[in-house]
């Protein structure tokens, strides 16, 4: 069952991705109940992601499971036992434990997205260093960033920043809690020969207080992409994207000029955006058409496009 689920999806997602010359993409998400996997190319690696769950087996009957698992893996797909990096994760709302370590194997692997790279990391953090799902909106952000300044807020590891350089922005401001993400961030500009300290700033800040600062900068294109949900003891008040997103947006706005872009995204799966709340009547849904491919029916996340008047 698994194996003929497993063959079905590659020949058509597989096939997509190769025409389109795309080397990363999700190719299975749960798609069989009795199959709880996450499965992501990377190049010539496989992210394989198991979500936790009450199977009943034992530990020794899980791995006698998964042994049988692998196999069908390296046969449909074409990618030896020793390039798939299997961890297990929880299904959680949103990207709650985007900064959740769960190792120290320090195994850091160079991947390439449309002539760009990028440093991911399969096995040492919940997430791998760079969200798939938002390819077609890194795409928008290097098309609109030509001498732009652009603002780029809960930064993560910097992948929509690396874009807005490699569009030609005249300055990127990264800003995150994060001071490893930071640094993530900054060697993912190095590594594109493209970072120039004074116009690329990584800046290690509370994204809700920072917003309090920067009121009139004039921040042309502003990206913001925050978790759903965050109480870490650095931030000064938690954060809830359902309750926090209209000051944060509002915020955003007040430090943009006139006619500047904002990217909002979430991913909470019953976020409802309280457009009458928000300083713009220049609001566009533009989740459809930023997904990719491979999340098209799995993918709950959203996006808007949001002009300041």
């Amino acid at each position: 069952m698994f194996r003929n689920r497993l063959t079905k999806v590659y020949r058509h997602l597989g096939g997509l991705a190769k025409k389109q010359m795309i080397t990363c993409f999700r190719l299975y998400d749960h798609d069989l109940p009795e199959f709880p996997f996450c499965i992501e190319i990377y190049g010539d690696k496989i992210c394989l992601s198991e979500y936790k769950r009450s199977h009943g087996m034992t530990d020794e009957e899980h791995e006698e499971w998964l042994s049988q698992c692998l196999p069908i893996m390296t046969a449909v797909i074409g990618i030896p036992e020793h390039l798939i990096f299997h961890r297990q994760r929880q299904r959680k709302e949103g990207r709650l434990g985007q900064y959740e370590k769960l190792s120290d194997s320090d195994r850091f692997f160079v991947i390439e997205e449309n002539g760009l790279r990028f440093r991911v990391n399969l096995s040492d953090y919940l997430d791998t260093g760079l969200f798939l799902d938002h390819r077609l909106t890194r795409s928008r952000i290097r098309a609109e960033s030509m001498n732009k300044k652009v603002l780029n807020l809960f930064c993560y590891t910097g992948s929509f920043s690396v874009y807005a350089a490699a569009g030609g922005a005249t300055s990127v401001h990264s800003v995150d809690l994060s001071k490893t993400y930071l640094a993530w961030a900054e060697s993912n500009m190095k590594i594109n020969e493209i970072f120039d300290p004074k116009e690329h700033f990584f800046i290690h800040a509370d994204v809700m207080q920072y917003l309090n600062q920067i009121a009139g900068e004039g921040f042309e294109l502003v990206i913001m992409d925050p978790p759903t949900f965050s109480n870490s003891k650095r931030m000064k008040n938690f954060l809830d994207i359902q309750r926090d997103h209209t000051g944060l947006i509002n915020q955003a706005l007040n430090a943009m000029k006139s006619g500047g872009v904002l990217y909002f995204s979430c991913n909470y799966k019953k976020f409802q955006l309280d457009s009458s709340n928000i300083k713009s009547n220049r609001i566009k849904d533009i989740t459809n058409p930023t997904t990719p491919f491979d999340f098209h029916g799995k993918l709950s996340r959203y996006c808007f496009r949001i002009t300041k008047e």
